[in-house]
């Protein structure tokens, strides 16, 4: 009497996700990003009040964003020459301490050096915990893992951004101001527990050579996110003062739109490992532009309401797709710092292009002609998709 035994697939165990060095990661990510939403609207409001207007309050964002910037361009080389440990350290230092000044004294000179400072701070901290989450991530669940960051950086801008504001509203701006430094410094607790190396130059992914290849496709994805963070930076600075909205459906709106974008681009990731993120952009950008275009219907509140929801559903598919391409493509240091810059440049972009649209066309056409630079992203994606497709990495 003989047995036939048929053979059983073996179970594949999937890596696991979370570790140590990635919740201080995820921990020295919250905390940055809880600094830099508790002031960001709260040092334009003490300038203006102050008698600065809305020119003073311009000049401190824009010395926040120019820090910011400068940080970004600069991260991934101090990242391979002094490691991630210490450039980390130094984003927590200049992000937290220039902010226990608004402790002493609020003159307009001081808040434009303090928000400069803290730009280079939250330029360095953001780069640097971008690239640690995709080192420490396991490749097949890379986009799952920047979901969840995703979420990690999202709470912060639900939360922080309306508490400082707030708190400054009912005369409690030292108080904003004391905490915003003790998070930007609580990334230094979790330093020791994060990888202590540099990042080195790695050869080319793939058996290919780093060529012309690369610096297309280094183009190619931050310019297709740019299209996207544009249209954030326009939502974010107009929709508040747009003619006609209520205060209460504005910050409604606006909540509506971050919430949907975090929780997209944590489904996005999930469905990007299975399926490949190149295949999601096009459909979020025609999402996302579907969304700005129905702000044409700016006087409905059910139409803003369903132009952020679909807004945000495409824009958290971007942001999720376009960095976890990124990072296949370029060292992690490199593709943080392309990603996190694109995001500021259209981020600040958008708002200066639209203030001198909107007064010649009114809100609701320059909302949807807004819409209409996002498509200009899609021949883009499309090219990336037929790279993705044709198993076209590199390094």
């Amino acid at each position: 009497m003989s047995t036939l035994t048929q053979a059983q697939p073996a179970t594949v165990t999937p890596a696991r996700l979370l570790s140590v060095p990635l919740a201080a990661t995820f921990l020295a990510e919250f905390t940055s990003l809880t600094s830099f939403f508790l002031l960001l609207s709260v040092m334009p409001m003490l300038a203006a009040a102050a008698g600065a207007g809305s020119s003073g309050a311009g000049l401190i964002t824009g010395s926040l964003l120019l820090g910011t910037v400068a940080a970004e361009a600069s991260a991934a080389a101090a990242i391979r020459r002094f490691g991630y440990r210490t450039v980390l350290a130094a984003g927590a230092v200049l992000l937290g301490v220039p902010a226990l000044a608004m402790l002493v004294r609020e003159p307009e000179p001081v808040m434009v050096s303090v928000s400069f400072v803290r730009g280079i701070g939250f330029g360095l901290a953001g780069v640097t915990t971008g690239a640690l989450t995709a080192k420490l991530l396991p490749p097949e669940r890379r986009g799952e893992g920047l979901g969840l960051l995703g979420i990690v950086s999202g709470v912060p801008a639900i939360v922080a951004l309306p508490s400082g504001v707030w708190l400054a509203g009912h005369h409690l701006a030292a108080a904003a101001a004391a905490i915003a430094a003790v998070t930007g410094l609580l990334p230094l607790a979790a330093i020791r527990c994060l990888p202590g190396g540099r990042e080195a130059q790695p050869a080319a992914r793939g058996g290919r050579t780093a060529g012309r290849r690369v610096s297309g496709a280094a183009l190619r994805l931050p310019l297709i996110f740019a299209a996207a963070t544009v249209a954030v930076g326009v939502v974010d600075s107009f929709l508040p003062i747009a003619k006609g909205i209520p205060s209460s459906l504005t910050s409604a709106a606006l909540l509506v739109q971050a919430v949907t974008a975090t929780l997209s681009r944590w489904q996005a990731g999930k469905r990007g490992d299975r399926y490949g993120h190149a295949r999601l952009l096009i459909p979020a950008l025609a999402v996302a532009a579907l969304g700005m275009a129905a702000m044409i219907m700016l006087g409905s509140p059910v139409a803003v309401f369903a132009a952020m929801v679909l807004f945000g559903a495409g824009f958290g598919v971007v942001e999720n797709a376009t960095f976890a391409l990124l990072i296949e493509q370029l060292p992690e240091a490199k593709a943080s710092a392309l990603w996190n810059f694109a995001y500021d440049a259209g981020y600040g972009a958008g708002p200066a292009a639209f203030g001198l649209i909107c007064v010649r066309t009114g809100y609701p056409v320059a909302f949807a002609l807004t819409g209409a630079l996002i498509l200009t992203a899609v021949p883009a994606a499309w090219r990336e998709r037929k790279s993705a497709a044709a198993g076209v990495r590199v390094a």
